[in-house]
């Protein structure tokens, strides 16, 4: 059986990268092989596509030609990272994935749901994770602690409640491949929360 594929959503300063890293620990103190990886990023080539993404220089940039970056960021990291480790039986944590592309593009810059999933789909020829947790917090409380806004949370506080909903709309259409967890409660109660998710995931999947 092939591995399992675990993402983490949510807005700014929502605590998806301190979530990652508890639920990656965890499942590798139970003897799990586990990969953590992150978007945009996670290859050489993602890394300097976020290096133009989130780069505060780059202010302005296309709305159509970053949803292009984050799209090819995508299918690099698919197949170079995420296929190949869950080929081999692992279990990869990422941080971001589709539905952020979905939220911030699709949504908050307007350019189309369908059209930007239907993009980022097409570039990671379909590959979707098992279940995906999205961590839920009100902008005005998130992107209080970011410490050094990069070019996407230094955007108005309106775009970032436009991209809040979009997370919320999208589990609610497909709560069986979703948790929704309020992030502003304490860390260990969240982790544990992912926890039980996730373990009911692996033990479906034998």
């Amino acid at each position: 059986m092939g591995g399992t594929f675990i993402a983490f959503e949510g807005g700014e300063g929502a605590g998806k990268s301190t979530q990652e890293a508890l639920l990656a620990q965890w499942l590798t103190e139970r003897g799990h092989h586990v990969v953590r990886t992150r978007e945009p990023g996670g290859t050489p080539a993602g890394e300097a596509i976020r290096a133009v993404l989130l780069g505060n220089e780059y202010a302005g940039l296309d709305e159509r030609a970053e949803a292009l970056l984050f799209a090819a960021a995508r299918g690099e990291h698919a197949q170079r990272i995420i296929r190949p480790a869950l080929d081999a039986g692992n279990i990869v944590v990422c941080d971001r994935y589709i539905d952020s592309s979905v939220a911030y593009q699709g949504v908050g810059r307007d350019l189309g749901v369908q059209q930007v999933r239907d993009l980022s789909v097409w570039a990671t020829r379909g590959l979707l994770p098992d279940v995906t947790v999205v961590l839920d917090i009100d902008p005005a409380i998130g992107l209080s602690r970011v410490k050094d806004p990069d070019r996407l949370e230094s955007e108005p506080i309106e775009y970032h409640r436009k991209v809040r909903q979009a997370f919320v709309d999208i589990a609610r259409a497909d709560p069986d491949r979703y948790l929704v967890i309020d992030a502003g409660g304490a860390p260990e109660d969240i982790a544990a929360q992912i926890r039980n998710r996730v373990t009911a995931l692996l033990e479906e999947r034998g």
